[in-house]
């Protein structure tokens, strides 16, 4: 991989209390190259988005990242005054969130909202940031983007307004883009054609992306190299074709065995029982092993480490 845009090395993120620290992220590592989408994967509270917000430096109150770097183009972001932070954020670093009622103000038009981003981020006019914005509105599916400009996030749609959030994300050109659960909310229809814009976007700039899902068709369709994450850890990662056709670690297989096909005779479905260990409250020995199918004595016993298989491929499993 060339030089990477993206560096996380030997996360942990942490909530505390006054009695109690719970690790959320429990020492993660990964890179992202250029033009490289990556995809983080798993179910509802394996880390995923508490790991995205590591990266964006934007944890509640009670979060914080106890150790490790993330570092942006080399650049140290743990740490960093909330004034740098707030220069990249936006203008090298967008972020779209799965609700994007949560992150546009209810009561400020679609127009402010965009060209206010635009003039924090660009040295440009007023006038200029109006034509960049009508550019973006226009791009993201928009015919009549002075009208757009004037409306309310509450008088959109769905669909419309996570086009609005991805005009907002990239009109300032961002290097990197952190996508979380960006078509969770949406039906099938306006998901495909906001993925089918987020490809043309990423065709169009020299753009890398983090994708978090938990949509394995979602990470089949975007992704180049894929990061598996169960309780915290990352417990597999390969480039996307591996991990479909060659997965290693039981829990991967889970996701893909639960996974509805379109293609081939109709199978049930095989849902992997029980449920994420809250944090806090992981298991000593393997985090997956009360949940698997194969697990035997020593894996509840020892912990795994991440190991490589093979070049690329990496899993976090005793018996493999």
């Amino acid at each position: 991989m060339s030089e990477a845009i993206l560096e996380v090395k030997d996360l942990k993120t942490v909530i505390r209390d006054k009695q109690t620290e719970k690790t959320i992220i429990d020492v993660i590592n990964f890179e992202i190259g250029p033009k490289e989408v990556v995809a983080l994967v798993g179910e509802s509270g394996c880390g995923k988005s508490m790991t995205s917000l590591s990266i964006m430096q934007l944890l509640p109150k009670t979060g914080a990242i106890a150790e490790g770097e993330i570092r942006f183009r080399g650049r140290n972001l743990v740490g960093l005054h909330d004034r740098d932070m707030s220069q990249i954020r936006g203008r090298q670093i967008a972020m779209i969130f799965q609700e994007p009622m949560t992150s546009l103000n209810p009561v400020l038009t679609i127009g402010l909202q965009l060209i206010e981003s635009i003039l924090r981020h660009l040295n440009v006019s007023k006038a200029e940031a109006v034509a960049i914005a009508d550019d973006w509105l226009r791009r993201v599916g928009f015919p009549e983007p002075a009208r757009i400009r004037k409306e309310f996030p509450h008088r959109l749609s769905g669909g419309m307004r996570q086009r609005i959030m991805l005009a907002m994300a990239m009109c300032c050109k961002p290097e990197l883009l952190i996508a979380d659960e960006p078509t969770t909310a949406l039906d099938v229809t306006i998901q495909a054609q906001v993925l089918d814009l987020i490809r043309q976007l990423l065709n169009e700039s020299d753009m890398s992306v983090l994708f978090i899902t938990h949509d394995l068709g979602v990470v089949a369709e975007m992704a180049t190299r894929v990061i598996v994450m169960y309780a915290g850890q990352m417990v597999e990662t390969a480039d996307v074709r591996t991990l479909f056709t060659s997965p290693l670690h039981p829990y991967t297989k889970g996701l893909l065995n639960s996974t509805p096909r379109m293609h081939g005779a109709i199978e049930k479905l095989l849902p992997i029982p029980g449920t994420v260990p809250a944090a806090g409250a992981y298991p000593d020995g393997c985090r997956f092993a009360d949940r698997c199918p194969k697990a035997a004595a020593v894996c509840r016993e020892k912990a795994p480490e991440l190991r490589e298989i093979h070049p690329g491929h990496q899993v976090r499993c005793t018996l493999v």
